[in-house]
Protein backbone atom coordinates (compact mmCIF):
# COMPACT_ATOMS: atom_id res chain seq x y z
CA UNK A 1 0.00 0.00 0.00
CA UNK A 2 1.35 3.59 -0.68
CA UNK A 3 2.59 4.44 2.52
CA UNK A 4 1.48 8.14 1.80
CA UNK A 5 -2.08 6.36 2.28
CA UNK A 6 -1.83 5.15 5.93
CA UNK A 7 -4.79 7.95 7.43
CA UNK A 8 -7.33 6.48 4.86
CA UNK A 9 -6.34 2.71 5.94
CA UNK A 10 -9.78 1.93 7.09
CA UNK A 11 -11.90 3.24 4.09
CA UNK A 12 -9.58 1.62 1.48
CA UNK A 13 -10.54 -1.41 3.84
CA UNK A 14 -13.67 -1.05 3.08
CA UNK A 15 -15.88 -3.95 0.57
CA UNK A 16 -15.71 -2.13 -2.95
CA UNK A 17 -13.52 0.49 -2.60
CA UNK A 18 -9.72 0.00 -2.18
CA UNK A 19 -6.85 1.45 -3.76
CA UNK A 20 -8.76 2.15 -6.90
CA UNK A 21 -11.42 4.51 -5.03
CA UNK A 22 -8.82 6.21 -2.99
CA UNK A 23 -7.17 6.90 -6.40
CA UNK A 24 -10.20 8.13 -7.79
CA UNK A 25 -10.43 10.50 -4.49
CA UNK A 26 -6.75 12.04 -4.98
CA UNK A 27 -7.01 12.79 -8.17
CA UNK A 28 -10.83 14.41 -7.81
CA UNK A 29 -11.24 18.36 -7.55
CA UNK A 30 -14.55 19.52 -5.80
CA UNK A 31 -15.91 23.19 -5.04
CA UNK A 32 -17.79 23.89 -2.15
CA UNK A 33 -19.68 26.89 -2.24
CA UNK A 34 -21.20 28.25 1.44
CA UNK A 35 -18.33 27.87 4.38
CA UNK A 36 -21.15 28.32 6.63
CA UNK A 37 -22.96 25.44 8.93
CA UNK A 38 -23.23 23.15 5.82
CA UNK A 39 -20.15 23.97 4.28
CA UNK A 40 -17.83 23.45 7.86
CA UNK A 41 -18.83 19.49 8.32
CA UNK A 42 -18.52 18.70 4.49
CA UNK A 43 -15.49 20.19 4.04
CA UNK A 44 -14.08 18.98 7.32
CA UNK A 45 -14.77 15.26 5.68
CA UNK A 46 -14.16 15.67 2.18
CA UNK A 47 -10.58 16.78 3.23
CA UNK A 48 -9.98 13.97 6.16
CA UNK A 49 -11.26 11.74 2.96
CA UNK A 50 -8.19 12.47 0.66
CA UNK A 51 -10.14 14.41 -2.05
CA UNK A 52 -7.09 15.67 -3.94
CA UNK A 53 -7.96 19.63 -4.91
CA UNK A 54 -10.64 21.71 -2.55
CA UNK A 55 -11.94 25.27 -3.69
CA UNK A 56 -14.00 26.78 -1.37
CA UNK A 57 -15.97 30.08 -1.95
CA UNK A 58 -17.47 32.74 0.51
CA UNK A 59 -17.09 36.27 0.39
CA UNK A 60 -18.83 36.65 3.89
CA UNK A 61 -17.29 36.82 7.11
CA UNK A 62 -17.11 34.74 10.89
CA UNK A 63 -19.97 35.98 12.89
CA UNK A 64 -20.25 34.98 16.68
CA UNK A 65 -24.00 34.14 15.98
CA UNK A 66 -23.25 31.33 13.76
CA UNK A 67 -20.59 29.48 15.76
CA UNK A 68 -22.97 27.11 17.44
CA UNK A 69 -23.07 25.55 13.48
CA UNK A 70 -20.32 26.96 11.81
CA UNK A 71 -17.61 24.32 14.29
CA UNK A 72 -15.24 25.05 11.93
CA UNK A 73 -14.44 28.52 13.55
CA UNK A 74 -13.74 29.98 16.84
CA UNK A 75 -14.37 33.23 18.77
CA UNK A 76 -11.01 34.21 17.35
CA UNK A 77 -12.18 34.14 13.61
CA UNK A 78 -14.70 36.62 14.55
CA UNK A 79 -14.78 39.07 11.43
CA UNK A 80 -12.08 37.46 9.03
CA UNK A 81 -13.30 35.79 5.67
CA UNK A 82 -15.12 32.45 6.08
CA UNK A 83 -12.83 31.18 3.01
CA UNK A 84 -9.38 31.43 3.80
CA UNK A 85 -10.06 30.87 7.80
CA UNK A 86 -11.42 27.75 6.49
CA UNK A 87 -8.63 26.66 4.21
CA UNK A 88 -5.73 27.83 6.64
CA UNK A 89 -7.22 25.44 8.73
CA UNK A 90 -8.37 22.83 6.88
CA UNK A 91 -4.74 22.47 5.47
CA UNK A 92 -3.44 21.33 9.08
CA UNK A 93 -6.50 19.06 8.96
CA UNK A 94 -4.46 16.95 6.16
CA UNK A 95 -1.63 18.90 4.56
CA UNK A 96 -1.64 16.71 1.15
CA UNK A 97 -5.19 18.49 0.12
CA UNK A 98 -4.78 21.28 -2.32
CA UNK A 99 -7.13 24.15 -1.39
CA UNK A 100 -8.33 27.06 -3.44
CA UNK A 101 -10.06 30.37 -1.71
CA UNK A 102 -12.80 32.37 -3.46
CA UNK A 103 -13.00 35.37 -1.54
CA UNK A 104 -15.63 37.07 -4.01
CA UNK A 105 -19.03 36.30 -4.47
CA UNK A 106 -20.45 33.90 -6.72
CA UNK A 107 -21.94 36.02 -9.35
CA UNK A 108 -23.49 35.35 -12.85
CA UNK A 109 -20.08 36.60 -14.26
CA UNK A 110 -17.83 34.70 -12.49
CA UNK A 111 -19.72 31.34 -12.01
CA UNK A 112 -19.21 29.41 -15.24
CA UNK A 113 -15.11 30.21 -14.90
CA UNK A 114 -15.27 29.03 -11.32
CA UNK A 115 -16.72 25.80 -11.51
CA UNK A 116 -15.25 24.56 -14.69
CA UNK A 117 -12.14 24.05 -12.82
CA UNK A 118 -14.25 21.37 -10.32
CA UNK A 119 -15.56 17.76 -11.08
CA UNK A 120 -18.23 18.26 -8.51
CA UNK A 121 -20.38 21.29 -7.01
CA UNK A 122 -21.62 21.42 -3.63
CA UNK A 123 -24.53 23.70 -2.43
CA UNK A 124 -24.02 24.71 0.79
CA UNK A 125 -25.74 28.17 0.61
CA UNK A 126 -28.24 29.75 2.47
CA UNK A 127 -29.68 31.91 0.00
CA UNK A 128 -32.19 31.13 -3.34
CA UNK A 129 -30.64 33.55 -5.28
CA UNK A 130 -27.17 31.22 -5.51
CA UNK A 131 -28.99 28.32 -5.43
CA UNK A 132 -30.73 28.84 -8.69
CA UNK A 133 -27.52 30.25 -10.09
CA UNK A 134 -25.81 27.15 -9.03
CA UNK A 135 -27.69 25.02 -10.19
CA UNK A 136 -28.07 26.63 -13.58
CA UNK A 137 -24.56 27.09 -14.17
CA UNK A 138 -23.95 23.01 -13.00
CA UNK A 139 -26.76 22.41 -15.69
CA UNK A 140 -25.18 24.54 -18.60
CA UNK A 141 -21.41 23.13 -17.50
CA UNK A 142 -22.45 19.63 -17.31
CA UNK A 143 -21.29 19.32 -13.40
CA UNK A 144 -23.08 17.63 -10.99
CA UNK A 145 -23.99 19.53 -8.07
CA UNK A 146 -24.90 18.24 -4.28
CA UNK A 147 -27.21 20.11 -2.62
CA UNK A 148 -28.35 20.78 0.84
CA UNK A 149 -30.77 22.56 2.57
CA UNK A 150 -31.45 23.03 6.38
CA UNK A 151 -34.11 25.06 8.41
CA UNK A 152 -35.55 24.11 12.07
CA UNK A 153 -35.31 20.46 12.41
CA UNK A 154 -35.53 19.33 8.93
CA UNK A 155 -32.64 19.00 6.35
CA UNK A 156 -32.50 18.43 2.76
CA UNK A 157 -30.07 16.66 0.33
CA UNK A 158 -30.00 15.73 -3.32
CA UNK A 159 -27.61 15.17 -5.97
CA UNK A 160 -28.98 17.01 -8.99
CA UNK A 161 -27.70 17.11 -13.03
CA UNK A 162 -25.77 14.07 -12.85
CA UNK A 163 -25.29 12.57 -16.78
CA UNK A 164 -26.63 9.33 -17.65
CA UNK A 165 -24.20 6.29 -18.36
CA UNK A 166 -26.28 5.73 -21.31
CA UNK A 167 -25.07 9.07 -22.44
CA UNK A 168 -28.94 10.10 -23.02
CA UNK A 169 -29.10 13.04 -20.89
CA UNK A 170 -28.96 13.94 -17.17
CA UNK A 171 -30.88 13.66 -13.79
CA UNK A 172 -33.61 15.71 -12.19
CA UNK A 173 -32.01 19.23 -10.88
CA UNK A 174 -33.27 22.10 -8.29
CA UNK A 175 -35.51 23.99 -10.64
CA UNK A 176 -37.57 20.17 -11.84
CA UNK A 177 -38.47 20.35 -8.09
CA UNK A 178 -38.66 24.05 -7.21
CA UNK A 179 -39.02 25.91 -10.56
CA UNK A 180 -39.21 29.08 -8.78
CA UNK A 181 -39.51 30.08 -4.80
CA UNK A 182 -40.24 33.80 -3.40
CA UNK A 183 -37.40 33.81 -1.04
CA UNK A 184 -38.87 36.87 0.62
CA UNK A 185 -42.30 34.68 1.85
CA UNK A 186 -39.42 32.06 3.77
CA UNK A 187 -37.71 32.93 6.51
CA UNK A 188 -34.13 31.67 7.14
CA UNK A 189 -32.33 29.98 9.75
CA UNK A 190 -31.35 33.54 11.77
CA UNK A 191 -35.23 34.05 11.73
CA UNK A 192 -36.23 30.82 12.18
CA UNK A 193 -33.57 29.10 14.01
CA UNK A 194 -31.91 25.76 13.39
CA UNK A 195 -30.74 22.97 15.45
CA UNK A 196 -27.16 23.08 15.44
CA UNK A 197 -26.77 19.24 15.31
CA UNK A 198 -28.72 19.61 12.10
CA UNK A 199 -26.31 21.26 9.95
CA UNK A 200 -23.83 18.66 10.60
CA UNK A 201 -25.75 15.72 9.77
CA UNK A 202 -26.61 17.33 6.39
CA UNK A 203 -23.53 18.54 5.56
CA UNK A 204 -21.85 14.51 5.82
CA UNK A 205 -24.72 13.55 3.99
CA UNK A 206 -23.13 16.19 1.55
CA UNK A 207 -19.88 15.22 1.94
CA UNK A 208 -21.04 10.77 1.79
CA UNK A 209 -22.37 11.79 -1.56
CA UNK A 210 -19.38 13.57 -3.18
CA UNK A 211 -17.39 10.10 -2.03
CA UNK A 212 -19.97 8.14 -3.58
CA UNK A 213 -19.83 9.94 -6.79
CA UNK A 214 -16.17 10.23 -7.17
CA UNK A 215 -15.55 6.45 -6.23
CA UNK A 216 -18.57 5.31 -7.96
CA UNK A 217 -20.08 2.99 -4.84
CA UNK A 218 -23.07 3.11 -4.17
CA UNK A 219 -26.47 4.69 -4.71
CA UNK A 220 -26.55 8.43 -5.52
CA UNK A 221 -29.77 10.20 -4.55
CA UNK A 222 -30.13 11.05 -8.31
CA UNK A 223 -33.91 11.74 -9.14
CA UNK A 224 -34.83 11.87 -5.33
CA UNK A 225 -34.62 14.11 -2.25
CA UNK A 226 -33.64 12.88 0.95
CA UNK A 227 -35.67 15.07 3.44
CA UNK A 228 -34.72 14.43 7.43
CA UNK A 229 -36.67 15.29 10.57
CA UNK A 230 -34.10 15.57 13.55
CA UNK A 231 -36.88 15.54 16.03
CA UNK A 232 -37.60 12.10 15.66
CA UNK A 233 -34.36 10.61 13.43
CA UNK A 234 -36.93 9.70 10.50
CA UNK A 235 -36.49 10.21 7.16
CA UNK A 236 -37.54 9.56 4.05
CA UNK A 237 -36.76 9.73 0.37
CA UNK A 238 -38.99 11.82 -2.40
CA UNK A 239 -38.69 10.11 -6.09
CA UNK A 240 -38.88 13.21 -8.41
CA UNK A 241 -37.70 11.31 -11.96
CA UNK A 242 -35.16 10.05 -13.60
CA UNK A 243 -34.55 12.21 -16.09
CA UNK A 244 -34.81 16.16 -15.89
CA UNK A 245 -37.75 18.32 -17.56
CA UNK A 246 -36.12 21.25 -17.77
CA UNK A 247 -34.42 23.30 -20.71
CA UNK A 248 -31.94 25.52 -19.06
CA UNK A 249 -29.26 27.68 -21.23
CA UNK A 250 -29.58 30.62 -19.90
CA UNK A 251 -27.92 32.17 -16.06
CA UNK A 252 -30.63 33.78 -14.09
CA UNK A 253 -30.90 37.53 -14.73
CA UNK A 254 -29.45 39.25 -11.97
CA UNK A 255 -30.60 41.53 -9.62
CA UNK A 256 -28.32 45.26 -8.98
CA UNK A 257 -25.88 45.33 -5.97
CA UNK A 258 -27.56 46.33 -3.58
CA UNK A 259 -26.93 49.70 -2.29
CA UNK A 260 -25.69 49.33 1.33
CA UNK A 261 -24.67 51.60 4.06
CA UNK A 262 -21.78 51.08 6.29
CA UNK A 263 -22.15 51.26 10.71
CA UNK A 264 -19.83 54.44 10.44
CA UNK A 265 -22.29 56.35 7.78
CA UNK A 266 -25.06 55.10 9.59
CA UNK A 267 -23.97 56.52 13.47
CA UNK A 268 -23.47 59.96 11.65
CA UNK A 269 -27.11 60.32 10.20
CA UNK A 270 -29.01 58.11 12.13
CA UNK A 271 -30.51 61.07 13.93
CA UNK A 272 -31.33 63.00 10.61
CA UNK A 273 -34.77 64.12 9.47
CA UNK A 274 -34.16 62.54 5.89
CA UNK A 275 -33.68 59.12 7.15
CA UNK A 276 -35.99 56.23 8.23
CA UNK A 277 -35.09 53.21 9.77
CA UNK A 278 -37.47 50.05 8.78
CA UNK A 279 -36.71 46.83 10.84
CA UNK A 280 -37.74 43.86 9.20
CA UNK A 281 -36.50 41.67 11.20
CA UNK A 282 -39.38 39.49 13.33
CA UNK A 283 -41.09 40.70 16.04
CA UNK A 284 -39.30 38.38 18.47
CA UNK A 285 -35.87 39.48 17.40
CA UNK A 286 -37.20 43.28 17.61
CA UNK A 287 -38.38 42.85 21.40
CA UNK A 288 -34.97 41.35 21.99
CA UNK A 289 -33.12 44.53 20.77
CA UNK A 290 -33.85 47.01 17.98
CA UNK A 291 -32.32 50.55 17.21
CA UNK A 292 -35.79 52.27 16.46
CA UNK A 293 -37.59 52.73 13.20
CA UNK A 294 -40.53 51.36 11.77
CA UNK A 295 -40.94 47.63 12.14
CA UNK A 296 -41.89 45.74 9.25
CA UNK A 297 -41.33 42.08 9.13
CA UNK A 298 -40.04 41.02 5.58
CA UNK A 299 -42.49 38.76 4.55
CA UNK A 300 -45.22 41.53 5.31
CA UNK A 301 -43.52 44.28 3.30
CA UNK A 302 -44.66 43.81 -0.38
CA UNK A 303 -48.40 44.74 1.80
CA UNK A 304 -47.00 47.52 3.83
CA UNK A 305 -45.15 49.28 1.06
CA UNK A 306 -46.63 51.99 1.15
CA UNK A 307 -44.82 52.92 4.58
CA UNK A 308 -41.90 53.81 2.31
CA UNK A 309 -41.51 57.46 2.44
CA UNK A 310 -40.33 58.79 -0.86
CA UNK A 311 -39.12 61.50 0.58
CA UNK A 312 -36.74 60.16 2.86
CA UNK A 313 -33.71 57.76 2.82
CA UNK A 314 -35.32 54.30 3.95
CA UNK A 315 -32.82 52.09 5.86
CA UNK A 316 -33.63 48.36 6.08
CA UNK A 317 -31.71 46.67 9.13
CA UNK A 318 -32.26 43.31 10.20
CA UNK A 319 -29.38 40.67 11.86
CA UNK A 320 -26.53 40.14 9.51
CA UNK A 321 -27.80 42.02 6.24
CA UNK A 322 -29.17 39.51 4.37
CA UNK A 323 -33.17 40.18 5.04
CA UNK A 324 -31.98 43.84 4.72
CA UNK A 325 -30.40 43.39 1.47
CA UNK A 326 -33.63 41.33 0.03
CA UNK A 327 -35.87 44.31 1.09
CA UNK A 328 -34.25 46.15 -1.10
CA UNK A 329 -34.62 44.27 -3.80
CA UNK A 330 -38.47 44.13 -3.30
CA UNK A 331 -38.97 47.67 -2.71
CA UNK A 332 -36.93 48.78 -5.64
CA UNK A 333 -38.79 46.34 -8.54
CA UNK A 334 -42.22 48.12 -6.72
CA UNK A 335 -41.09 51.29 -6.19
CA UNK A 336 -37.81 52.23 -8.57
CA UNK A 337 -37.54 55.55 -7.78
CA UNK A 338 -37.85 55.25 -3.98
CA UNK A 339 -34.25 55.88 -2.01
CA UNK A 340 -33.53 52.48 -0.37
CA UNK A 341 -30.61 51.11 1.31
CA UNK A 342 -29.50 48.29 3.76
CA UNK A 343 -27.61 48.87 6.57
CA UNK A 344 -23.68 46.70 6.21
CA UNK A 345 -23.70 44.18 8.46
CA UNK A 346 -26.32 44.40 10.08
CA UNK A 347 -27.71 44.88 13.70
CA UNK A 348 -25.04 41.81 15.02
CA UNK A 349 -22.28 44.02 13.88
CA UNK A 350 -24.28 47.33 15.14
CA UNK A 351 -24.65 45.72 18.72
CA UNK A 352 -20.40 44.46 18.40
CA UNK A 353 -18.99 48.05 17.70
CA UNK A 354 -21.25 49.80 20.00
CA UNK A 355 -22.42 47.44 22.95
Amino acid sequence: MNNDWVRYNCQIALPGFGEAAQQRLQQASVLIVGMGGLGCPAALYLTSAGVGTIGIADFDTVSEGNLHRQVLYGPDDTGSNKATTACRKLKQQNPKVEFVPYEQKISAVNVIEIIAKYDVVVDCTDNFETRYLLNDAAVIAGKPLVYGAIYQFEGHVAVWNVAHKSGNGHTTNYRDLYPKVNAAQIPNCTEGGVIPTLAGIIGCLQANEVIKYITETGDLLCGKLLVFDAQTLQSRVIKIGSFTKTNITTLPVAEDDVADIDQDELKDIIGNNDIQLIDVRTAEERQAHNIGGKHIPLNQLEAQLHEIDPAKTNVFYCATGKRSAEAVKIARRALPDSKVTSLKGGLSEWLDENG
